[in-house]
């Protein structure tokens, strides 16, 4: 089984004065193949710098990421990443879009071919395939990005904020549709985002995080997304447990902002 380890993970941001920033401070992980993780917390707890060190977008200061027992330097095509915003090229058919990674990686067109059809199939864009990516809606423009993280075929997928731009009607059909792509693939997917709700929606395994230094608050193991896999989420929703979690979770992270607004009260005063 492909395991992503994290090892006493610490990022500290020097600042000009002689100051700096400990976005995180000894985080320890391991992340099983499979495993669909949400990472929760209020701003500031190091979740998009966690998020940027297992893509290998940033170099940490202390501590190790490893995947499979190989160390993480930096971004690899076994490692995909899916933004806030579908960072695509707004100038190409929504097809090439998708087949991108596996052009760059000089792969014959007869190879890709019929899994890039395949995965515009699953997002439901077969008949956009050839529209330019600026004439899709948001959340169409959403689910291009993952199509085209999918067709590079890595084993972790890694989602910053993916659904945060969406209206509640969109967001909440990409919630359905990321929870069929992980029990189709099979793919490991770490997923940031700020809702309560979307993180237990969409992590059997879920992470608060709490800030100053960033760091693992507390850790939960939830059968709601298995159970909205191919369900009415809306369904998944009403059932007493997961209210029951949400105002738990919701009540941790406020007064985890209530005690960052009183210290930089302190601070000011």
């Amino acid at each position: 089984m492909s395991t992503l380890s994290i090892n006493n993970l610490s990022m500290r941001f020097d600042l000009p004065g002689g100051s700096y920033v400990q976005a995180l401070k000894d985080v320890s992980l391991d992340i099983n193949s499979g495993e669909l993780m949400s990472v929760l917390g209020p701003s500031g707890c190091g979740k998009t710098t966690l998020l940027n060190i297992l893509a290998g977008f940033l170099a940490t200061t202390q501590g190790s990421v490893t995947l499979d027992g190989h160390a993480v330097t930096g971004p690899g095509a076994e490692r995909g990443m899916v933004f806030q915003q579908g960072a695509l090229f707004e100038w190409m058919s929504v097809r090439d879009n998708v087949s991108f990674g596996p052009r760059m990686a000089g792969r014959k067109k007869k190879d890709y071919t019929d899994n890039v059809n395949h995965l515009l199939d699953v997002v439901g864009l077969r008949d956009f395939k050839d529209k330019s990516v600026y004439e899709l809606s948001g959340g169409m423009q959403q689910r291009v990005a993952l199509a085209r993280c999918l067709a590079n075929e890595p084993d972790v997928i890694l989602m910053d904020e993916p659904l945060g731009a969406l209206d509640a009607l969109t967001r909440e059909k990409m919630q359905g549709l990321v929870l069929r792509l992980w029990k189709e693939t099979g793919k490991t997917i770490i997923l940031i985002t700020h809702s309560v709700e979307e993180a237990l929606l969409l992590g059997e395994r879920l992470l608060v995080m709490a800030p100053r230094p960033g760091r693992i608050h507390k850790e939960y193991r939830l059968p709601f997304a298995a159970e909205g896999v191919g369900k009415d989420l809306r369904t998944v929703k009403r059932d007493p447990e997961f209210g029951q979690k949400r105002e738990e979770i919701l009540s941790m992270i406020w007064d985890m902002e209530e005690e960052i607004m009183g210290r930089t009260e302190e601070a000011t005063a």
